[in-house]
């Protein structure tokens, strides 16, 4: 009797022991982040149907790649997701990333003026007005600089305003000199190679399969002591920091990028000329009407995108070759599939 009771106590302790392990396992979240390689969502009626929104729109626009990705999985892709594109102006929000990690570090204050700074330019120099213009400024296009600068395009050279027109922190301009400059404070004043520190402090955590330092690169232009940085990414590696600034900044339990810069520099610090669209720290703002909160996206000249919707963890990204493409693709017809794939998900 003693015997079969000390059994029924042992098995009661047991099964006690397996409750408690069973909800423990059920309060862990499911992996929001894919391991070392990509996986493919399971074939169903709804990944079907987004597959068949990104064929047809990837026969007619012709993208390098395309990658439409759920958490940890690939809902459909299209092209070569592991050639190396270069992605114009997406440089500038994997720059805003690292300013994330600096600012939070201490390692430098949104409220530095250039003049305390000690930045200025080639001949004609900037005047003590411009001298003014706060790294929150170049964050949000708003230096009020009109100086020429490296890699700019036709359309901001004919656009841009006179120097002193606009005084630093009220007038907002695509100002490819506010982005070139960052890259140099970013060197000079951090004090670290903007692709080493993107290697070691995000592309590394993440997991990212296929940057490395290598891939980056200065470009100066004789008008300015100020290069560009462009970055070389394959559409898989985009979208893992696509997914990182869905998931807030965090990749497997560690905070890569402090959340509360993910959230402040994709919100809206400034209005723009181009639509309703809003601009925050070098990201381009989705608004929550119809996107849901927290949605942003980085694009780049020729159809380069990288966006990111959190409240679904979707994540779209396309990288467009222009010397394959040299009509490349226009970042709003991105956008309406990215309104589809969106639509179909809340069916």
């Amino acid at each position: 009797m003693m015997r079969a009771q000390g059994m029924n106590e042992r098995g009661g302790t047991m099964r006690l022991i397996l409750g408690l392990l069973l909800s423990f396992v059920a309060a862990v979240p499911s992996r929001a982040e894919p391991s070392t390689h990509w996986a493919k969502a399971g074939e169903t009626a709804l990944t079907q149907t987004i597959s068949r929104l990104v064929k047809d729109y990837a026969v007619s626009e012709k993208p390098t790649a395309i990658l439409v990705v759920q958490g940890d999985k690939i809902v459909t892709s299209w092209g070569d997701l592991d050639r190396k594109i270069n992605m114009a102006s997406v440089r500038k929000s994997l720059l805003s990333a690292l300013y994330g990690i600096a600012v939070t570090d201490q390692r430098i204050s949104l409220t530095r003026s250039l003049a305390e700074m000690g930045i200025d330019d080639k001949e004609p120099s900037l005047s003590a007005a411009e001298k003014q213009a706060t790294l929150r400024d170049l964050l949000t296009a708003r230096s009020g600089v009109y100086h020429a600068a490296a890699y700019e395009t036709r359309e901001i050279k004919k656009k841009r305003s006179a120097r002193d027109s606009h005084a630093p922190g009220t007038y907002w301009f695509y100002n490819n000199w506010d982005f070139n400059v960052l890259g140099t404070i970013y060197r000079k004043v951090i004090g670290e190679d903007i692709f080493a520190g993107f290697e070691r402090r995000i592309a590394r955590p993440i997991g990212m399969e296929d940057f490395s330092k290598r891939d980056g690169r200065y470009v100066l232009a004789p008008e300015s002591d100020h290069p560009a940085y462009p970055f070389m990414l394959t559409a898989r590696d985009a979208a893992r920091f696509g997914l990182l600034f869905a998931n807030g900044g965090r990749w497997n339990g560690k905070q890569v990028i402090p959340a509360d810069w993910v959230a402040e520099s994709t919100r809206a610090h400034a209005h723009t000329n181009r639509g309703n669209r809003g601009y925050g720290y070098m990201w381009w703002e989705l608004s929550a009407d119809p996107w849901g909160r927290g949605g942003a996206y980085a694009a780049g000249f020729g159809g380069q995108i990288i966006a990111f919707l959190p409240a679904k963890k979707l994540v779209l990204v396309q990288t467009v070759d222009l010397q394959a493409n040299p009509k490349g693709v226009r970042t709003s017809t991105t956008i309406e599939l990215m309104k589809k794939i969106a639509a179909a998900l809340a069916e």
